[in-house]
């Protein structure tokens, strides 16, 4: 078994809040001077930023996870993570159809810059990403699945579109196998709210700069392996079995 340090939330550019700065090369680079090993990049109800970081992620040593921010039509955000690119871009396509179109303001919300691994801006996205979709918090996990990911409740320790601030408890349904905090300081208070084990926990950095990018303090034990793909593969199983 290996130890693996992580950040499995992250934005680039291309959620509006993100950074400017925050592009795919750059977002690997510093998981590399933090020391990380995984890094999952989770723009919200996005994908398009995957390509460039998988791409960069290779330069700089990094396991990169394709994933992304969902936000459900009850206003939620969940982490959802893919052992492959390809299905985090099928993923992807997915949730595209399932938006509700609002054109961006760049100048209120935000500039969302579709990059290549090279930092150079192909594209920008036209319509604004952080609304909502038309995915219930219901629908979400088994949509996830299909494409072969995993998805859990994103930083369910804030107000701000954390499920237990929305919902007013931790739900018994779905069935989620893990949950995300910011904090991790708060792990025992919010064991006694969920129902979920200590090991379900996941502790990242929803960074929406380069600087908020976590260093190396936590880590998931996972089999060791030469083989990305393979690492990828071990860590979905390990976040779906962690009930």
């Amino acid at each position: 078994m290996k130890k693996y340090y992580y950040d499995l939330h992250i934005h680039s550019c291309l959620s509006p809040c993100g950074d400017n700065d925050s592009t795919p090369d750059s977002i690997a680079g510093m998981g590399e001077l933090n020391g990380l090993d995984i890094m999952a990049l989770t723009d919200h109800n996005s994908t398009k930023n995957c390509p460039a970081f998988f791409e960069a992620a290779k330069h700089h040593g990094i396991i990169a996870v394709g994933g992304m921010e969902l936000t459900t039509a009850e206003d939620i955000h969940l982490v959802c993570l893919f052992p492959t690119l390809d299905s985090a871009m099928a993923f992807g396509t997915e949730v595209e159809k399932r938006r509700i179109k609002i054109k961006n303001r760049p100048e209120i919300f935000g500039d969302q810059f579709i990059m290549n691994s090279e930092d150079q801006v192909i594209g920008l996205e036209e319509d604004l990403l952080i609304n909502a979709t038309d995915i219930t918090v219901d629908e979400a996990p088994l949509l996830a699945e299909k494409f072969g990911g995993v998805c859990y409740p994103a930083h369910i320790d804030r107000e701000s579109n954390g499920i237990i601030a929305v919902l007013g408890a931790f739900p018994e349904t779905p069935d989620f196998p893990s949950a995300e905090l910011h904090d991790g300081e708060k792990l025992e208070e919010y064991l006694e709210i969920s129902h979920l084990k200590k090991e379900a926990f996941i502790v990242s950095s929803d960074a929406h700069n380069l600087w908020s990018i976590k260093e190396r303090t936590d880590f998931l034990e996972l089999a060791e392996s030469e083989d990305e793909d393979l690492v990828r593969q071990r860590l979905i199983e390990y976040l779906r079995c962690k009930k």
